[in-house]
């Protein structure tokens, strides 16, 4: 947390940082399309130890589609023993509206956990129009997404725990001084 000042006004700003080590993840992974979700969760856990997690503080948790995401990660949350929870899939477009249930679900899915729990739960759930796009999103072209998730749950999981400690309250509406 630190103090800023912008245009002649002070705030207090609090922001997560990308530090791994002390917290405890669970990575989620769709076995459908694993040609794609390994290349996921390979980049992934490199955000992860890259960033000082303990390899013992990251459990993998392997579910059939990206359709059972979201019961997965609400159940994880419940245990309490993660600080944050990345999920990772990929849905193709197919030749039906299969695709445009599925995505939405699991969008909806993942979010409506992750609000219960109060658990940080990071997309990284590839949404795309074919394999190209998929491979392109899983460490070619346009980065690993998965790698982007994983830092995305660092940082909202230190955020949270600043949020959580932040040590002087504001001052209540109506209040003098």
């Amino acid at each position: 947390m630190s103090t800023v000042e912008q245009n002649n006004k002070k705030y207090r700003e609090i922001e997560g940082d990308l530090r791994a080590s002390g917290l405890h993840f669970a990575i989620i992974v769709s076995r459908f399309n694993a040609f794609v979700t390994e290349r996921l969760l390979s980049g992934a856990l490199d955000a992860l130890h890259r960033a000082g997690a303990d390899g013992n503080a990251i459990d993998v948790v392997r579910v059939p589609g990206s359709f059972e995401i979201p019961v997965a990660a609400k159940r994880l949350a419940e245990t309490g023993r993660y600080n944050a929870i990345i999920c990772l899939g990929t849905i193709l477009r197919g030749e039906t509206p299969h695709f445009e249930y599925i995505s939405a679900e699991a969008a909806k899915g993942v979010a409506g956990a992750a609000l219960a729990s109060g658990v940080p739960m990071s997309f990284g759930i590839l949404t795309v129009e074919n394999l190209e796009q998929a491979v392109d999103r899983a460490g070619l072209k346009s980065g690993n997404k998965g790698f982007e998730a994983a830092m995305t749950a660092i940082e909202m999981a230190n955020l949270l725990k600043k949020i959580q400690h932040s040590s002087t309250p504001p001052p209540r509406r109506g209040s003098r001084g």
